[in-house]
């Protein structure tokens, strides 16, 4: 018989066991995290802000802001508190809600991403079908959309997981409760969730791409046969962006989860896992400011509007 017990808790084991690196992790998250977190916030203020920027696309992107908040929050505090007080453990309600959200983020910048896609095929492909396509009614049920799906998702990517019972074993071989990560601590055979999860997490993916893809070959089908350089030109500027972030996101969800569980090798997998837990969401702001003019312009026109209010009201 499997040797089974009742789990309470989780021992998490970390990025690292080495004692002198740390320091220097801890210091280095701390910044990725606080850059993440005033990057979106200044990217959703900006985009609330200023009346120019009130269109689909930004509605999206602050969405995706939105989106990358909790997907950092949810994993980057813990690894912090870890590194720094040594605080591993973790019990089995807040690993379940760990995995939930981080599940429900990364589904939902997922079809975000997809939404951002059909947004640019509509603009470029149907310019004069735009406002009539792109309603505010349709942008919001479209991000409801997202998230509805991510709930879902999430809610039974979770039940899959936790309904197996786990072996004596209670250190998870990550630095948060990836579903992987946790799954593995499992004693029966868990082929049939492994391939639920494999599953769930193909049609999200190939679905989403789907979208991407057939918008993209359209867009491009529509910029090829364009007459104007400096339409060509204005046109790919504002996919530019959106390709970078897609490509970043898609690369490695693909290579994480699109796997057999005997392909897995957690060091990989923890290297995989701070790059699309911590960096993306941080990458995401800059790629779409840096970019974009509008975004940049719009930044500058709140941050000023702010500084002469301020003067105003001194003087």
């Amino acid at each position: 018989m499997e040797n089974t017990t009742k789990v309470s808790a989780f021992f998490l084991l970390g990025l690292t066991a080495a004692p002198e690196l740390q320091g220097p992790l801890f210091a280095l998250f701390l910044m990725v995290y606080l850059i993440t977190l005033i990057g979106n916030l200044a990217m959703i203020l900006v985009i609330l802000l200023d009346p120019c920027l009130h269109m689909p696309m930004y509605f999206f992107l602050s969405n995706l802001s939105l989106v990358d908040l909790c997907y950092s929050s949810t994993v980057t505090p813990k690894v912090l508190s870890g590194l720094l007080a040594d605080d591993k453990l973790i019990s089995y309600n807040a690993c379940a809600a760990q995995m939930f959200f981080f599940v429900f983020s990364a589904t939902a910048e997922n079809y975000l991403l997809a939404t951002m896609a059909y947004d640019r095929f509509v603009a470029v492909c149907k310019p004069l079908h735009y406002p009539m396509i792109m309603t505010r009614n349709a942008c919001i049920h479209l991000a409801l959309g997202s998230y509805i799906s991510s709930f879902l998702t999430a809610a039974i990517d979770v039940g899959d997981t936790f309904c197996l019972p786990f072996c004596v074993s209670k250190v998870v071989h990550h630095f948060f409760c990836d579903i992987p990560a946790v799954m593995s601590l499992a004693c029966p055979d868990k082929h049939i969730n492994e391939l639920i999860l494999i599953f769930i997490s193909s049609f999200h993916i190939i679905f989403a791409l789907g979208v991407i893809l057939i918008s993209y070959l359209l867009i491009f089908i529509t910029i090829l046969s364009m007459h104007s350089e400096k339409g060509m030109k204005k046109t790919l500027s504002t996919c530019a962006s959106h390709l970078t972030a897609v490509s970043l996101f898609y690369g490695t969800a693909t290579i994480m989860y699109l796997q057999p569980s005997s392909s897995h090798s957690m060091d990989k997998d923890k290297i995989l896992s701070v790059f699309y837990t911590m960096v993306i969401p941080m990458l995401n702001p800059m790629v779409y400011s840096l970019r974009n003019k509008e975004v940049k312009s719009a930044f500058m026109r709140v941050v000023v509007h702010k500084i002469a209010f301020r003067v105003f009201i001194l003087t």
